[in-house]
């Protein structure tokens, strides 16, 4: 057996207690959340996550120092990280071995968006694909119907095809300065 089969048999067993606990409990809706700031003179945004944190920033060709990646990677990277943990969720759940499993995203960004004659330029990451290797015994008929799955109940991918309301709030602070 394969490590990743190792694990899968791991995350099958958590699936089972998980979806348990949660009939169990019957908690609701769980919220999440995050919180971004710039600091200091670099301008990096430092992004905070329960315990975690992720520096993201520009490249030097937009005054930044290349400390690590732009918001627009970041979201690529959130879609292929949710793309193989979902892949992994269903994998355990149905019991489909996986050898290997690498998900690649790209998508288009062009800094002329909005700017004259590019209005119609979206200003948004687009023409979002995504490319998954998968290298498994299964049948084509079980990694098809795994794949339906993923594209079915991974939250990062639906959250973005579907339209979503976004709400926001701008808390202004005035800070007098010392003469």
């Amino acid at each position: 057996m394969s490590d990743l089969n190792e694990y899968l048999a791991q995350k099958r067993q958590a699936l089972i207690e998980r979806r348990a606990h949660a009939r169990v409990n019957d908690t609701g809706p769980t919220t999440l959340s995050a919180s971004a700031r710039v600091e200091g003179r670099s301008g990096i945004r430092r992004i905070r996550i329960r315990d975690f944190q992720i520096i993201s920033d520009s490249g030097p060709d937009f005054a930044g120092y290349n400390l690590g990646p732009s918001s627009p990677e970041l979201q690529l990277g959130v879609l292929g990280s949710c793309l193989t943990h979902v892949f992994l969720i269903q994998a355990a759940d149905r019991e489909v071995p996986l050898n290997s499993l690498e998900v690649e995203i790209t998508a288009q960004v062009d800094p002329r968006s909005g700017q004259p004659g590019y209005e119609d330029v979206p200003v948004y990451p687009h023409n979002i694909s995504y490319t998954v290797h998968i290298d498994s015994p299964a049948s084509k008929e079980d990694i098809a119907a795994l794949y339906e799955a993923v594209e079915r109940t991974c939250p990062i991918l639906n959250l973005l095809i579907n339209p979503q309301q976004i709400n926001g709030t701008l808390v202004h602070n005035t800070t007098e300065k010392a003469v």
